[in-house]
C-alpha cells in the first residue's frame, strides 16, 4: 500500500503545485496544511507515513511542530524541503532535526522522484537513531556556490552574519555574543571578506551582507 502524505507549507502557491505534482506521480498525497492548527488536526485525523514540510513553515516553526507530530508518531517518516543550503543560517543545528529525517533543498530538485524516493527511506529511517540527511539530489549550481562560500564560514561567523542581517549593531551583537565591538568588526570584515566585498566608501557594506544573508536564505517568503 503506498505511504500515506500530508504536505505542511504556509505558502499557498508551493502547497498545491507540490501536491499535483506528487500526484501525478503516484504519491497517495492525502492532505495539504497551510497553518499549524489544520496540520495538527489533519495529523489527528488522517495518521499519514509521511509530513514533508517546509522548514521554515511559519516563520521557521517546521521543525517544532515536526518534533511534536514525532512524539506522536514514533515511526512518522519526515522530509523537510528549504531555499536555504546551510541550517545555521537559520539558527539550527544538526541535532535540532529529528532522527531519521531527509532535508531537501529546493533549487537542486529538477526531478521529482527524488522526493518520491526520499518517502519510503524518510520511513525506513524514522525508527534508527541515524543522524538527519541532506537528500543527494546528483548537484547543482545552487548547491556548488554554497560548497564554495558558505561552508568556508565558522559558526561564530554564521550567527554574526544573522545578527546582523536583524539590524543589530556592532555593539548590540557584542553585548548578544558577550564580545568586544572590536571582535565584531573584525568578525564582520572576516565575513566580507568571504563574499568578496571590497573596501568601497560610495556603498554600505552592512547592506551588502545582509543582501548576500538573504539572498543565502532563499526566495522571499509571502
Amino acid at each position: 500500500m503506498p505511504q500515506r502524505v500530508l504536505i505542511v507549507n504556509d505558502d499557498a502557491f508551493e502547497l498545491s503545485s507540490l501536491s499535483a505534482a506528487l500526484r501525478l506521480h503516484s504519491v497517495n498525497v492525502i492532505g495539504e496544511a497551510q497553518t499549524i492548527p489544520i496540520a495538527q488536526n489533519l495529523f489527528k485525523s488522517l495518521q499519514p507515513d509521511v509530513v514533508i514540510i517546509d522548514i521554515q513553515f511559519c516563520g521557521e516553526e517546521g521543525v517544532s511542530l515536526a518534533r511534536s507530530l514525532r512524539k506522536d508518531k514514533a515511526d512518522l517518516g519526515l522530509i523537510f524541503m528549504t531555499s536555504c543550503p546551510d541550517l545555521r543560517l537559520l539558527g539550527l543545528k544538526e541535532k535540532d532535526i529529528p532522527n531519521g529525517s531527509k532535508i531537501i533543498l529546493k533549487k537542486s530538485i529538477a526531478d521529482l522522484l527524488v522526493i518520491k524516493d526520499s518517502i519510503a527511506l524518510s520511513i525506513k529511517s524514522s525508527t534508527t537513531k541515524e543522524k538527519m540527511a541532506w537528500v543527494d539530489s546528483h548537484g547543482s549550481l545552487h548547491e556548488n556556490s554554497f560548497t564554495s562560500v558558505l561552508s568556508d564560514f565558522t559558526d561564530i561567523q554564521i550567527e554574526t552574519l544573522r545578527l546582523l542581517a536583524t539590524g543589530l549593531s556592532n555593539a548590540e551583537i557584542g553585548r548578544r555574543r558577550f564580545v568586544s565591538e572590536k571582535s565584531v568588526e573584525q568578525i564582520v570584515a572576516r565575513i566580507a571578506q568571504h563574499f568578496n566585498f571590497l573596501p568601497d566608501r560610495t556603498k554600505n557594506l552592512r547592506v551588502l551582507i545582509t543582501g548576500e544573508y538573504f539572498k543565502w536564505l532563499g526566495a522571499p517568503r509571502h
